[in-house]
């Protein structure tokens, strides 16, 4: 049975990442306001593009890689008023922890704000983040295998007009989610009525076990978890058992699935789903 990795980001959000002090912050909404629609523009006639100020990141370690993982992530971010990114999303994900790793770095991120006509405006962009990381294998207090991931380099970052940009967005919560989730996680919404469903965006198979296989077990797993305002899976658990290795197998697979989040309104929010995973002589 093969044990899910605890990867460590060497990266940190708000602890490793420094940036221009040209950058200004938002300012926090109000207690108990209601979720404000903003108009978004995308870069064209009269609209600029943000202009992206120097990020530069620490903890980048140039040392010995003895296995690297390298790879495109794809992201659509909306550029506020003030120049910082908001509703970070997935275009094309990887299905790794890189992904997390590109939420995070442009989550990072500080502009000079697009403007039309001059003024300030939302501006939705495409975002190309190229990662180059390494997998470092550790040994915990416990005397456990772990592996960190960091950065080889500094991450490239290439800007694109977004096609078919929203007309109008509400912006989520300014706090990457996937850490952490738990009691300061947002309601769990339910699809339904104005709750539009997360659309998978790739596909992972689930690996049969030579165990399972001598004692001719396969069927489906019943898996929950919560996809979350990035699309990324959260609290996976099994609630319709198989075998101990196909269930951590099926546990596996899902948690490299990377989704278009659910949507109430124009505001990502995040769903509660339920998916049958098949385990069979072959992958599903």
């Amino acid at each position: 049975m093969r044990a899910l990795w605890f990867v460590t980001l060497y990266v940190g959000l708000g602890t490793s990442f420094s940036v221009g002090q040209q950058a200004v912050p938002s300012t926090p909404p109000k207690p108990d306001s209601q979720p404000a629609r903003v108009k978004v523009y995308a870069v064209g006639p009269g609209v600029t593009a943000p202009e992206l100020f120097p990020l530069n990141l620490t903890g980048i370690s140039s040392g010995t890689c003895k296995k690297k993982m390298d790879g495109k992530v794809v992201l659509s971010v909306l550029v506020d008023e003030t120049g910082k990114p908001r509703n970070i999303m997935f275009l094309r994900p990887l299905g790794t922890d890189l992904d997390k790793f590109a939420l995070q770095i442009a989550a990072a991120d500080r502009f000079k704000p697009g403007t039309s006509d001059g003024a300030p405006v939302v501006v939705a962009q495409s975002v190309e983040v190229d990662l180059q990381a390494c997998v470092d294998e550790k040994i915990d207090d416990a005397g456990k295998k772990t592996y960190l991931l960091r950065l080889r380099s500094q991450p490239a970052q290439k800007f694109s007009v977004l096609s078919q940009p929203p007309n109008e967005a509400v912006f989520t919560s300014d706090t990457i989610s996937w850490n952490d989730i738990g009691s300061s996680t947002p309601r769990i919404e339910h699809v339904g009525g104005s709750v539009t469903a997360p659309v998978p965006l790739n596909s992972v198979e689930a690996h049969y076990t030579p165990e399972a296989k001598k004692a001719g077990i396969k069927g489906k797993c019943l898996v929950s978890f919560i996809v979350d305002q990035q699309g990324i899976p959260q609290k996976i658990r099994i609630i319709q058992s198989l075998d101990p290795g196909l269930d951590q197998n099926a546990m596996d697979s899902v948690v490299k699935y990377r989704f278009k989040p659910a949507m109430r309104n124009g505001e990502p929010v995040p769903v509660m789903l339920t998916v049958e995973v098949s385990l069979d002589l072959v992958p599903f």
